[in-house]
């Protein structure tokens, strides 16, 4: 340890990294682009895990929703091409039979899906909006903020058919003055007066929903379309440890028994499940993770190695330096330290400016996709992750500083003073 403080010690190294110059950069450069290949690569991997979990962060991650289309085949007397309509008893059928469903809510929607939005007057403003009928257990699967003052549907504007609802921030701007409160307020759906009793931040979560989104209660939305039972689609999260891909399977072989359809026709019930392409975004992320971790060792195992041969022919070249060290009073731990110090020290010089060049490359990247709509946001690497590397380059370069160092110990002072 001693050694390590030692202005003597820092001279020699210095000077034989400045005889040959050339040599020990091209020797760092390995170690450099294996750490910087790894930082880069697995900033890369989190900036593309945080803007996914950004852009559906509102969104149960074991989430999925389900519709129903045309038969593809005929079934039990029934011809192709006809038309499945989801039912609200179809809701408490799923839930019964298949158990890794954690909530399900149905839902039915005015001005989406090929349908004119619904023309919603204040007064003498008026505007085209979707107007979406909900149960409060969809909260529970897609989060919905709720500025102060204000709410979503709850369970006895379900059960009381209540005209109440809950607006888009684009709804408020539109058809409210500047300073006028929307809470308590009414607009008029279908010629129907409804009073607001929230307003919604629209913080993009989910497929289905916008800025200008208008909700009400299920129960009252039925009434004034007259859909009666039908529901347009179900929004339904499994558990945390469910397969979500065999909970989607499970559902929509159960809605095909439900609603008499061949059981291998896969066109009539449609699906997105947002569950398995988080997955599949995760899993890629972690392969990402893992490829930069592999490719960054093996380069940096490369770089370490060769600046292992750069100081065994160091030690070469100073094989009568070395030698009159040693006869000199030199001790074997104090040659064989020198060495050491040289090997960890090219190590980590190289693996520190990989890092911070890394680090500089990864803002780069942030800063370029800043105004850039993509799900992306945020590539860092965990410290633990940094602090990882360095032990790592620690261990090699004291590991790959073993054999050098044991070659300067064994030149025997009087060989090393005939060397010419």
């Amino acid at each position: 340890m001693r050694q390590l403080f030692d202005s003597d010690t820092w001279r020699e190294i210095f000077q034989s990294i400045g005889k040959n110059r050339l040599r020990t950069f091209l020797t760092m450069l390995g170690v450099f682009i294996g750490i910087y290949i790894y930082i880069a690569l697995s900033g890369a991997a989190k900036g593309l895990d945080n803007g996914f979990e950004k852009e559906f962060e509102t969104v149960a991650r074991n989430s999925m929703f389900i519709w129903a289309q045309s038969t593809s085949k005929p079934y039990a007397g029934y011809k192709t091409g006809r038309q499945i309509q989801l039912k609200l008893q179809d809701a408490e059928e799923l839930k019964r039979q298949v158990p890794e469903i954690e909530t399900l809510a149905p839902r039915n929607v005015s001005g989406v899906f090929g349908s004119s939005p619904g023309v919603i007057t204040r007064g003498i403003k008026s505007g085209n909006y979707s107007v979406f009928g909900d149960f409060p257990e969809f909260t529970k699967i897609a989060t919905k903020k709720i500025y102060d003052g204000g709410r979503f549907i709850n369970d006895e504007d379900i059960e009381q058919e209540r005209k109440v609802c809950v607006i888009g921030e684009r709804t408020q701007k539109e058809l409210f003055d500047e300073d006028e409160n929307p809470i308590g307020g009414y607009l008029e759906i279908e010629n129907v007066s409804f009073q607001v009793v929230g307003v919604h931040k629209f913080t993009g979560g989910g497929p289905f929903d916008n800025d200008s989104d208008i909700f009400i209660p299920f129960t009252t939305y039925k009434k004034i379309y007259n859909t009666g039972d039908n529901v347009a689609w179900f929004t339904i999260a499994a558990y945390d440890d469910a397969d979500v891909v065999k909970v989607e399977q499970d559902i929509k072989a159960n809605l095909r028994r439900i609603h008499k359809v061949d059981p291998s026709d896969e066109k009539a019930i449609g699906s997105f499940n947002l569950g398995e392409v988080f997955k599949k975004i995760f899993g890629f992320s972690n392969g990402l993770t893992f490829l930069s971790l592999i490719v960054g060792i093996a380069t940096i195992l490369a770089g370490v190695i060769g600046i292992g041969n750069i100081l065994l022919i160091s030690v070469k070249e100073r094989t009568k330096e070395l030698g009159v060290r040693r006869a000199l009073g030199a001790t074997p731990a104090e040659v064989r330290n020198q060495i050491l110090i040289e090997s960890l020290f090219l190590t980590l010089l190289a693996g520190i400016i990989g890092i911070i060049v890394g680090a500089l490359t990864l803002k780069g990247i942030d800063a370029f996709t800043q105004d850039v709509d993509l799900p992306y946001t945020n590539p860092t690497v965990p410290i633990p992750y940094v602090i990882g590397s360095l032990l790592l380059m620690v261990i090699l370069g004291v590991l790959i500083g073993l054999i050098p160092a044991q070659r300067a110990v064994s030149i025997k002072p009087i060989d090393a003073l005939r060397e010419e």
